[in-house]
């Protein structure tokens, strides 16, 4: 508004001077994207699956020591919601799924292509750390006195679940369904439930206030993570860089040491 009041009576701006107030004077929220001049990304937003909270953190940390100047912001949330927002016109640079099926929602609409699988995680049964319930296996979790709780079947950690209660021939009525595998644990740990069925990593990151228990038939719903670059990317090829570190061996130590798997 100053620069306004400055050049009041002028006649007409110079049409670079404009472009540099466009690309200078921009709010850069969590769903936007600035670059400087030379068309080098000052910001890189990254939609992300719930379950690489603590790994995608610690990646993004290290790729803005790697690129001085330049901010990575996190959008952490049940992939299928995310999918959808980037469909509807969020912008964003990079989305990291939980399934090929919610990535499959982008890339059906031509927003991103050749998405790469990058990791791999698998269900336990996550339990408060005294076990109050008692509940050793999968079929404990039919038990109608055990507060039970699973994400919603529309997320892939929902879908994961039916397909191992499927495998095991169980039928499970949970008390709640929510709706990322964040908010599922986050019922365990606070011991409003007794049980829950989440990912290995969330157990691992959750130490001390969760317990997990292995069970055969989460090897029948493993779930695969891809990664891409949008189409669309605001930030362009330092979108390409940052799925390049999650691709490295420096993400993969990161995402191994939290329980994930490769492929």
């Amino acid at each position: 508004m100053v620069f306004r009041r400055l050049f009041r009576g002028a006649i007409a701006l110079p049409a670079a001077l404009a472009l540099v107030c466009l690309a200078g004077c921009g709010s850069g929220g969590p769903a936007s994207s600035a670059t400087t001049g030379g068309g080098d990304a000052k910001e890189v937003t990254v939609f992300a699956a719930a379950s690489l909270t603590e790994t995608f953190t610690e990646l993004g940390k290290a790729f803005e020591a790697a690129h001085p100047g330049t901010t990575v912001r996190l959008n952490f949330g049940s992939s299928a919601t995310l999918a959808q927002q980037i469909v509807q016109g969020a912008l964003a640079d990079v989305f990291a799924s939980a399934s090929p099926a919610t990535m499959k929602t982008v890339t059906d609409a031509s927003l991103a292509s050749s998405p790469t699988t990058f990791v791999r995680n698998r269900l336990q049964i996550a339990v408060p750390a005294g076990n109050p319930a008692k509940v050793d296996e999968l079929k404990d979790l039919t038990d109608p006195n055990v507060k039970v709780a699973l994400c919603a079947e529309q997320v892939p950690c929902g879908a994961a679940a039916v397909k191992a209660l499927d495998a095991a021939g169980l039928k499970v009525t949970p008390v709640t369904f929510e709706q990322d595998v964040k908010a599922t644990l986050t019922k365990v740990g606070l011991g409003e439930v007794d049980a829950a069925l989440v990912y290995t990593t969330d157990v691992i990151a959750a130490a001390g206030r969760v317990r997990g228990i292995a069970f055969p038939e989460a090897d029948q719903a493993v779930n695969d993570y891809p990664i891409a670059a949008l189409a669309m990317a605001p930030a362009g090829e330092t979108a390409r860089q940052f799925v390049d570190l999650v691709l490295s061996q420096q993400g993969e130590n990161v995402l191994t040491r939290a329980g994930f798997d490769v492929p």
